[in-house]
């Protein structure tokens, strides 16, 4: 099993919502004070509907108000109201099959979306306009490369990445905002393993931070290892990770805070409820990683919380957790289905998944 037939796509029905976590909810002085359960079930997702029938990988939020999904079926939505109601921006034309499993956002105007697929299907388009019109960035001419992830430090600067070709991963970058790519020279990227390549299940399979910093999660070999450049990826060291891995498991996100601290989640698709070893943490950025704790099951998303120096949010099919402890341990607040989640810097944090689900995390004393 490779990344080309893991996570085939399901299209059902919608939801969305925008509600924030406010600072004082998760704070560590909140967590120290208190049992780490008691947080957990003060959490919960807010849903409104989207309208759409798509699988909801790509995620984009950009503040409390504005956040762009996209999916399969080619599917493009923004919303600028906070989620009450959402227009489809979806490109159209000979996109309608695509599967757009990542997707960033500079603004309500501004976004780059990547769909996954042999060959020509892996393509990266941009838009000024808030998707009025798109524009094609990047075809994938290579029937060996199938990109996974993208992730940018601004809106200029940024990479794209694919599984394994000639023995190790493919990096692209920009520095026009996505339109147009190069491909990096592989001299600075370790060897795969044999049967590694990564998960394109939530667009966070390779994240950025800070103006050089770069780390991107695998699986499917003997090992799962992170992948850390510091030179706007022209340059490449891989870390293992005490995460499970086999032709059906690895790492699926990653989650960074800074430029030193990482948690990496994941599991195994052959069984989603299995296992309670699937987090790593490293505070190093990224050089090593410690075992994660108690995190059950597969989780293919997570997020730091932003008003937060410790919490952190991990979402999969069979549920979402909270670690008031920088991913030490972890505790089940909802049990529903959720593929991808993220914080903004305004303080909200946005989820999305199958059957067209888009939410917003909210607590006890969250507001609108």
């Amino acid at each position: 099993m490779t990344a080309r037939n893991v996570l085939r796509p399901l299209t059902v029905v919608a939801t969305a919502s925008a509600l924030a976590v406010p600072a004082p909810l998760l704070s560590a002085e909140t967590a120290a004070a208190s049992p780490q359960h008691e947080h957990g079930n003060h959490l919960q997702w807010k849903d409104l509907p989207t309208g759409s029938t798509a699988r909801l990988r790509g995620l984009a939020p950009v503040n409390h108000d504005v956040a762009w999904v996209s999916g399969t079926l080619g599917t493009v939505l923004r919303t600028d109201d906070g989620g009450r109601t959402w227009d489809d921006v979806s490109p159209g034309g000979d996109t309608g099959a695509l599967q757009f499993r990542d997707i960033e956002a500079f603004d309500a105007h501004r976004a780059v979306i990547l769909s996954i697929g042999e060959g020509g299907d892996s393509r990266i388009y941009r838009t000024s306009d808030g998707g009025h019109s798109w524009h094609l960035g990047f075809t994938n001419d290579d029937p060996a490369a199938f990109y996974d992830c993208m992730s940018f430090w601004d809106d200029r600067h940024g990479l794209a990445m694919s599984d394994p070709v000639d023995g190790k991963f493919r990096v692209l970058s920009t520095r026009n905002g996505g339109r147009s790519w190069s491909v990096v020279d592989p001299s600075g990227m370790p060897p795969a393993l044999d049967g590694e390549f990564a998960f394109a299940a939530s667009g966070t399979c390779l994240v950025t931070a800070g103006t050089k910093d770069a780390w991107i999660a695998t699986g499917g070999g003997a090992q799962s290892r992170v992948l850390r450049t510091h030179d706007h990826g022209l340059t490449w060291k891989a870390a293992t990770t005490t995460i499970p891995s086999d032709p059906a498991a690895g790492i699926f996100s990653l989650a960074v805070r800074g430029t030193d601290d990482l948690v990496a989640v994941g599991g195994t698709l052959d069984d989603p409820t299995i296992g309670t070893d699937f987090s790593a943490r490293s505070w190093d950025g990224g050089r090593r990683f410690w075992p994660g704790g108690d995190l059950g099951g597969y989780r293919s998303g997570s997020s730091w919380l932003t008003h937060s120096r410790n919490s952190v949010v991990a979402v999969g099919p069979t549920g979402s957790d909270v670690s008031l402890d920088g991913g030490r341990h972890w505790r089940t607040f909802d049990t529903s289905s959720l593929d991808s989640v993220e914080c903004t810097k305004d303080g909200a944090c946005w989820a999305s998944g199958e059957a067209g689900r888009v939410a917003v995390l909210r607590g006890s004393a969250a507001h609108h």
